[in-house]
């Protein structure tokens, strides 16, 4: 398998879940501005989405879109308990949280990087951000992680994007329960590799 990254984009979630599924894959960064691959080569031409994350198969297919690629990827090894067995209310409840973090965590953050946005519209969007971090905290109060004790796919999304309020100016100190939170997924062996492999930390 090869993923097509961008450092700290939300291609860092299915690579997260690679890492802490053990299975191999190959990285190909991405030039998410120009659309090129690192070395040479059209990205258009292995997403016409033109976006991250996608994650080429071994049989050639590409699989876009990070909810859906790291469901595949934890099928792909359900002994390393990433995700709930499917058709079970389990499974449907990860697919719950993870729809809510890609429709309103992660697309609440979009706006915060377009620098054709005001100050001040980018500050209703940070407020409606706020709103979902206070429900998060209170999901997250005396859990460990999202689905309790349990390690998942999610929690690796949502990892992502809450890592991404350093950048927008948004302090998740803010919201203590999420700030020990990501401290608590940062320090997991495989988040940490992902991590250092993407340069994001030394």
């Amino acid at each position: 398998m090869k993923l097509y990254f961008a450092p700290g984009a939300c291609s860092l979630s299915p690579r997260i879940a690679l890492l802490e599924a053990g299975l191999p894959f190959d990285a190909q960064k991405v030039d998410t501005k120009t659309k090129q691959l690192d070395g040479g080569g059209d990205f258009w031409a292995i997403n016409s989405k033109g976006y991250v994350p996608a994650l080429q198969l071994d049989n050639g297919e590409i699989l876009t879109e990070g909810p859906a690629i790291v469901q595949y990827i934890a099928d792909l090894k359900p002994e390393a308990g990433l995700a709930p067995k499917a058709g079970t209310l389990e499974r449907v409840r990860l697919q719950e949280t993870l729809n809510f973090i890609t429709s309103e965590i992660h697309k609440g953050f979009s706006p915060l990087f377009d620098p054709s946005f005001s100050p001040e519209v980018k500050q209703v969007f940070k407020d409606k951000l706020g709103k979902r971090f206070d429900w998060l905290s209170t999901q997250l109060a005396g859990k460990s992680y999202l689905a309790g004790e349990n390690f998942s796919v999610a929690d690796g999304y949502l990892f992502t994007v809450l890592n991404w309020g350093q950048w927008v100016g948004i302090d998740i100190a803010k919201w203590p329960v999420l700030k020990d939170y990501v401290a608590r997924v940062a320090a997991r062996p495989k988040v940490q590799e992902a991590l250092k492999a993407e340069g994001l930390i030394k």
